[in-house]
């Protein structure tokens, strides 16, 4: 089996929210996907997404997506799609870095694989769990009282996860938890997500403002690693990594810092499935808990999220993102129904998704 053709499309996803707000100032209002079609000589097609969250989030933006896909899709046709650690191989000869670039061409290689084989990406990836995977909401910024009722939405919708965003002035970030968690209930597990926004005084007191036994944990802090690991000796709140956590070397050298009890394994950042499988056996090997997620994304990357969670053992396993949630388009069909706030993959072969072509339009860019 050899790589024939490779086909790009780009969709716009408008935010289902209106607009999502970060630290920092930072807005969205719609993002910009990259789908990849990669098509064999047998006739099989596989699919797969990358969707940057914006160009302010970390190291990547969209039209680079594009642009990093033009300079190695020349260098995957001919290669058999299934070799999946030497297609990364082939890419990173190909382009250094850019991983985002990466990730929909290792994605739909996956895909393939799965239906060559008959079988779904999860248990190529390693096997499924039996687990009922929880998704978790994406809180953005706002007024205490507005997050508290975006928060008991999603309750009401049977989430039991939820990521509180947060990074503004200490008193407000602390209203903002305090608010949001204020109708928790048992089961319920919340992620306070900085992003990176605040400083080591500001994190510190925005904790020392927080009741006390409030049960969470705190996510990208600060900006850089120094910042997040004088954090870390300074507080007794759990931390997880995410926006520092992008590749072989820094997941090791996390560990070896001892700077967190987890990541967030965002699958687009971390360069695509092949790479997310290796992290998530590093993290697992060092005891961490592990969320599996995306910068942000429709279907196709809601699929490779739900895959990839499905091999995380479930005393590991913190929750996915429900992408999906945050766009306002469908890109493709599959049988990913959430049912009381989980999701588990499906059996169908590959990914198990149907792209909606209409929805996609014509290639951008062909290859091959």
């Amino acid at each position: 089996m050899k790589i024939e053709r490779i086909d790009v499309f780009q969709v716009d996803l408008p935010y289902a929210g209106g607009v999502y707000r970060l630290s920092g100032g930072r807005e969205y209002t719609s993002f910009d996907a990259t789908i990849a079609r990669i098509t064999t000589d047998t006739g099989l097609e596989g699919w797969g997404e990358s969707t940057p969250f914006g160009a302010t989030y970390i190291a990547s933006h969209a039209m680079g997506v594009r642009a990093g896909i033009a300079e190695i899709a020349p260098n995957l046709l001919g290669l058999d799609p299934r070799r999946v650690d030497r297609i990364n191989d082939a890419m990173d000869q190909a382009l250094v870095g850019h991983e985002h670039a990466k990730t929909a061409l290792d994605v739909a290689c996956w895909d393939i694989f799965g239906k060559s084989v008959g079988m779904p990406v999860c248990d190529l990836l390693g096997g499924r769990t039996d687990a009922r995977m929880p998704v978790i909401s994406s809180i953005y910024m706002g007024e205490p009282e507005e997050m508290r009722g975006r928060v008991a939405a999603h309750r009401a919708r049977g989430y039991v996860g939820h990521s509180i965003k947060v990074g503004g002035d200490p008193v407000t970030d602390a209203a903002r938890v305090a608010t949001s968690l204020a109708d928790a209930r048992a089961g319920e597990f919340f992620i306070v997500d900085a992003n990176g926004g605040m400083t080591v005084e500001s994190a510190l007191r925005m904790l020392r403002l927080i009741p006390q036994g409030l049960d969470f944990v705190l996510e990208a802090p600060c900006a850089t690693w120094r910042e997040c690991v004088s954090l870390r000796r300074r507080t007794d709140v759990p931390i997880i990594f995410d926006e520092l956590a992008l590749s072989d070397a820094s997941i090791a050298q996390l560990i070896a810092d001892d700077a967190a009890e987890g990541i967030g394994l965002k699958i687009s950042k971390n360069g695509g499935l092949t790479r997310g499988r290796r992290h998530r056996d590093i993290c697992l090997a060092a005891g961490y808990t592990i969320s599996v997620q995306e910068t942000t994304g429709s279907d196709i990357a809601f699929a490779a999220i739900v895959h990839l969670g499905q091999t995380v053992p479930e005393r590991n396993l913190r929750c996915v993102l429900e992408s999906r949630d945050m766009v306002a388009l469908r890109t493709a069909d599959g049988d990913f129904d959430v049912t009381d706030g989980r999701v588990t993959a499906p059996d169908a072969p590959g990914l198990g998704v149907t792209p909606r072509l209409d929805v996609l339009g014509a290639p951008v860019a062909s290859y091959g």
